[in-house]
């Protein structure tokens, strides 16, 4: 239990120096970032193999470096506990990839990327900095300009050269996310990692209606846009997947498919995930605001 303790308050100083470390900051020699990440990876597989019970929970493991929130540290916990079979990320609307769901996995831990975005100015500033990374130059990740629909999502993931079974599954679309994901059928995540509209209230399984050139306006409606948690969860249910934590702030779902790690991450409650201050409060002041806008109700 000693050791146990040190370890989670290991993890907690990780995820401070990382966050301090602001965008801008992380240069090609924060390569102590990268052991410390090493050094946690073994740790998590020594606490697998010694069966240590409880195991640390996603608010004592998150942690950002790539990621806007805490999603690194979440990401690197379950992949440890769960393993990566292929090393292999899908990440949807990932900007330049400078900051995004899967660029730590990419850059620290040696993973394939195929990352896709609408704009082409954010495709060429990605190639250059994943070209010119000393972690990534040999192999970077592949880059796609493309506006993803439920249309054209699995012909333009094929068109990238991924298909089958991958690891993770990033959606972080700002409207369509519940649409697209429903959609996928090209490959199939182990991990789906997929943002929700905390705003929405718990017991509400809503989604924008869909919409392929959807465009969130950010002055008029800013927080009119994605899915509820209720119901993402209830389409990851039914494309086999459960849900198993979000980060801090209640919005970024985590998933795991059904036949992976029941015993080490079983299904935990849409109410649950939203108890942090923050959605609290996107329930009290959004919410009314946008329930009487155009939603569908799943």
């Amino acid at each position: 239990m000693l050791m146990e303790n040190m370890f989670i308050k290991m993890i907690r100083k990780f995820g401070r120096i990382a966050n301090e470390n602001a965008l801008s900051e992380l240069t090609d020699t924060k390569d102590s970032l990268q052991t410390t990440q090493i050094l946690l990876l073994l740790k998590y597989k020594e606490l697998l193999a010694r069966k240590a019970s409880p195991l640390p929970a996603f608010d004592e493991v998150g942690f950002r470096c790539y990621s806007q929130f805490d999603e690194d540290g979440i990401l690197l916990y379950l992949f440890a506990m769960i393993g990566a079979t292929h090393k292999v990320a899908v990440e949807i609307c990932a900007g330049d990839g400078r900051q995004c769901n899967t660029a730590n996995l990419i850059i620290n831990h040696g993973w394939q990327g195929y990352l896709f975005d609408g704009n082409s100015e954010n495709i060429h500033t990605g190639r250059k900095y994943f070209g010119e990374h000393n972690n990534t130059f040999i192999w970077p990740p592949a880059l796609t300009c493309a506006w993803i629909t439920a249309e054209n999502v699995n012909e333009t993931i094929g068109s990238a050269g991924v298909t089958g079974e991958i690891d993770l599954l990033s959606l972080d679309i700002d409207g369509m996310d519940y649409w697209v994901w429903k959609a996928i059928n090209r490959i199939n995540p182990r991990v789906v990692l997929c943002e929700t509209n905390n705003a929405i209230l718990q017991d509400e399984a809503l989604t924008v209606p869909y919409k392929a050139d959807f465009v969130r306006d950010l002055n008029a409606t800013p927080h009119y846009h994605g899915a509820s948690l209720a119901a993402t969860a209830k389409l990851a249910s039914e494309k086999g997947y459960r849900l198993v934590g979000t980060c801090r702030y209640g919005f970024n779902a985590f998933f795991i498919r059904q036949d992976i790690a029941k015993d080490l991450f079983p299904a935990v409650t849409v109410a649950s995930c939203l108890q942090h201050p923050y959605s609290k409060h996107a329930h009290e002041t959004r919410w009314p605001k946008l329930k009487d806008l155009d939603w569908v109700k799943v």
